[in-house]
């Protein structure tokens, strides 16, 4: 027999089915709750609600654990690249010889940005956030290809979908240049993914530039890392905002809105924040770690523990070693990244933070690469962007396959009841 559960509203009693997935997780389905009560749920942040049915990724805080189509972070991290695992979250397998060099072919002939966006582009200030630019040039991509909105042509949905990885890091790196006061870099199609995207970040004309493959590799892990989350925030936006069948472009557009917030995406730049903080307080790590523990004090200790995962963060523990590798490779003399480690080395040998297991997460380690690599702090929501992109479309085309229904969360009601309405000379 089916397992079931039952709901008793003043005297009557309801049964709503149990549905369970491929890893056991369970779920009521209350999609007829209202239609059989006149009642709704309340659920402030959807923290207890499943949106969704969704085959991508599968995520288990408890256990620290994270699979992409089935595949655990840990192998694709050490044994893939992130154009393979893009394939494997868009089209659901990991993809043979012939479709990914198909794959990669296309996207390395689409990294080129139509000229007139440079018009768009160029009417931002200089100082404007680079989220707000990308979220602009992306949505106007719907402009430039109009034919977005037609859903029914499976190549023209490929088309689309090869567009916006070629193109994103390509605008992504307009953003960085910009800011620098730097001629923009056009991509070069003999370079792989990753060490394009790098030459059109740190090329300058006036010298070579040299790829590093530490740095071309850390960038790889990074991007396979933050590829998918499940149904976080911006995730949920843009499948909210397909639900409308709105086209993909808007509906990525919006994913980079809501990933803009600090509260999701900006994790990492709050991290650099901090410890410039530290830095600038005299840089006594000791000091911190106990004003972390005082909760009077006020103090946060950013890039700790996780909203999801109860556990260590199985993507810190991958990018960890990626962060070794680049400040050992590079170098690096920053005091700001030995304040990094320090934190780190005392948070992980202190019981305060080892019992409640609030270990650094994936968003301290990132910091510290991009700081390392000499990204400014308001590119690295930039950097998370370009790595969630696979897993925005991948969500965008789950949603539209399934042909879910729009989305329209219900409230409850809690303003004024009837009022006359009074004549403005009485008022």
């Amino acid at each position: 027999m089916a397992e079931s559960a039952k709901l008793l509203i003043e005297g009557k009693e309801y049964e709503f089915p149990v549905i369970e997935g491929s890893e056991k997780e369970k779920a009521i389905d209350i999609s007829s709750l209202r239609a059989k009560t006149g009642y709704i749920t309340i659920d402030e942040g959807f923290k207890n609600t499943g949106s969704t049915t969704s085959s991508i990724t599968f995520l288990d805080g408890e256990e620290g654990i994270l699979r992409y189509r089935g595949y655990s972070i840990e192998d694709l991290a050490d044994k893939a690249d992130f154009l393979g695992v893009a394939y494997l979250l868009i089209y659901g397998e990991l993809p043979n010889q012939e479709q990914y060099d198909n794959f990669v072919g296309k996207i390395t002939k689409h990294t080129m940005v139509n000229e007139d966006m440079r018009k768009i582009f160029d009417g931002f200030p200089v100082n404007a956030h680079p989220m707000g630019i990308m979220s602009s040039l992306v949505s106007a991509m719907s402009g430039f290809y109009p034919d977005s909105f037609d859903e029914k042509s499976p190549d023209t949905t490929d088309l689309h979908i090869i567009r916006l990885l070629a193109k994103f890091p390509t605008i992504a790196t307009w953003c960085y240049k910009k800011s620098q006061g730097h001629p923009i870099n056009y991509p070069k199609n003999n370079l792989d993914y990753c060490s394009n995207f790098l030459q059109m970040m740190f090329a300058l004309p006036v010298e070579d530039y040299k790829i590093d493959p530490v740095v071309s590799a850390a960038i790889n892990k990074l991007l396979i890392l933050h590829a998918d989350h499940e149904q976080n925030c911006s995730t949920s936006t843009v499948r909210l905002v397909g639900s409308s069948k709105a086209n993909i472009y808007s509906s990525i557009s919006a994913g980079i809105s809501a990933l803009w917030g600090p509260l999701h995406g900006g994790a990492n730049q709050e991290v650099i924040e901090m410890l410039e903080e530290i830095k600038a307080d005299g840089g006594n790590v000791q000091k911190y770690i106990d004003k972390a523990k005082d909760k009077s004090s006020g103090f946060r200790l950013f890039g700790f523990g996780h909203r999801v995962y109860k556990n260590f963060d199985p993507r810190a523990k991958i990018i960890k070693k990626a962060a070794d590798d680049v400040l050992a490779k590079l170098g690096v003399n920053d005091p700001v990244l030995d304040i990094a480690r320090g934190l780190e080395e005392a948070a992980l040998k202190d019981d305060y933070f080892v019992s409640r297991k609030l270990y650094p997460n994936v968003d301290f380690y990132s910091g510290i690469i991009y700081r390392a690599l000499g990204i400014p702090t308001n590119m690295f929501t930039v950097m998370f962007a370009i790595g969630r992109l696979p897993g925005w479309i991948a969500q965008w085309l789950e949603m539209r396959d399934q042909n879910q229904p729009i989305g329209r969360p219900r409230q409850i009601y809690t303003g004024p009841e009837v009022r006359d309405f009074v004549p403005l000379e009485k008022r």
